[in-house]
């Protein structure tokens, strides 16, 4: 397996060990894969397992996506620097 599609397999593995509860070890992910008929180099798993040791998933999880947007970030930035837009030449 290609190392994108491996780290992917990892990913998956991990989200669903956390997702029942278990804790995220090298052995249980790679006996997930091997479960579900995956082959990964040897090292993906015990490096997986290592990322996510202290890490709170669940908080890792639910924020994806909340970043504002671009548009959204902008404005307060325009505001505190003098209170929005420059007026362009000739609108008065």
């Amino acid at each position: 397996m290609s190392g994108n599609s491996s780290e992917l397999a990892c990913v998956y593995a991990a989200l669903a060990l956390h997702d029942d509860g278990v804790e995220i070890t090298a052995e249980k992910i790679s006996s997930m894969l091997s479960a579900a008929g995956v082959t990964v180099e040897p090292y993906w798993p015990s490096l997986f397992a290592k990322l996510c040791v202290g890490k709170d998933l669940g908080a890792m999880i639910s924020s994806i996506g909340a970043a504002p947007s671009a548009g959204a970030a902008a404005a307060p930035v325009a505001a505190a620097a003098g209170g929005g837009a420059a007026p362009r030449a000739g609108c008065g």
